[in-house]
């Protein structure tokens, strides 16, 4: 049974009474292991998820069938924001990264409900407007940094939105988040590995030395973090 309790997500508690009012009567919770797909691009999107554990990849797709994470969600966030202001044609997919609890509402009465509500509607701009910047400088990285600094990152990332050290993923998923060969996830992960740094075995990540997993990262963690608190 998954815990009903909305104060897991940080944007639910923090609504007005209102505007939380609004959503609660209408929030079902469940549970998605990882691999799930939320919304596949060129879907409509019929649920707004709002995450209480685990974290959500948002995820470019071409035509190849390859695929690079440009976003990532949990607790802090939701996904399908913008379908509180009409009918939502998502152009990423949105997958489970790692097991999630959520609270979502049909996309339907979220817009209902934010067409009614000025403090909805300010969250989606807002949250959307996070989403962007997190793609744009999650983009730069890919284009200016090294492997071992966005894989440092990505690490540090998972970390930050999960609340531990211990990442179950393959190493296959990995490459995929991060738009690079198995074989340049190995090699990284092996040096770190060596270094003491992280310890990997049967797709589970435990981050051991965090403080020099956060000097080998690329700056884009903490830019990405400070926009996140603003």
């Amino acid at each position: 049974m998954v815990d009903m309790d909305f104060r897991g997500n940080k944007l639910l508690a923090a609504l007005a009474g209102d505007a939380r009012d609004a959503l609660l009567p209408h929030l079902s919770p469940g549970a998605f292991a990882q691999g799930a797909v939320l919304a596949e691009a060129g879907d409509v999107v019929e649920y707004v998820y709002f995450p209480l554990s685990g974290m959500i990849s948002v995820v470019v797709v071409m035509k190849d069938g390859k695929a690079i994470e440009t976003a990532t969600l949990g607790r802090e966030g939701m996904f399908g924001g913008m379908a509180g202001f009409g009918p939502y044609v998502t152009r990423f997919r949105a997958i489970v990264q790692t097991p999630i609890t959520a609270l979502r509402i049909s996309a339907t009465q979220f817009g209902k409900a934010v067409q009614k509500n000025k403090e909805l509607q300010t969250l989606c701009i807002s949250h959307n407007e996070l989403l962007l910047i997190q793609a744009r400088v999650t983009a730069a990285c890919n284009a200016l940094h090294k492997i071992e600094e966005r894989f440092c990152r990505w690490l540090l990332q998972t970390r930050e939105i999960t609340g531990s050290d211990t990442i179950n993923l393959t190493q296959e998923f990995l490459s995929e988040m991060l738009g690079v060969r198995r074989t340049s996830i190995t090699d990284v992960a092996s040096r770190l590995q060596a270094a003491g740094i992280i310890s990997y075995s049967r797709g589970v990540i435990r981050i051991i030395d965090l403080p020099a997993l956060q000097r080998l990262s690329c700056e884009c963690f903490e830019t990405l973090r400070v926009q996140q608190a603003v």
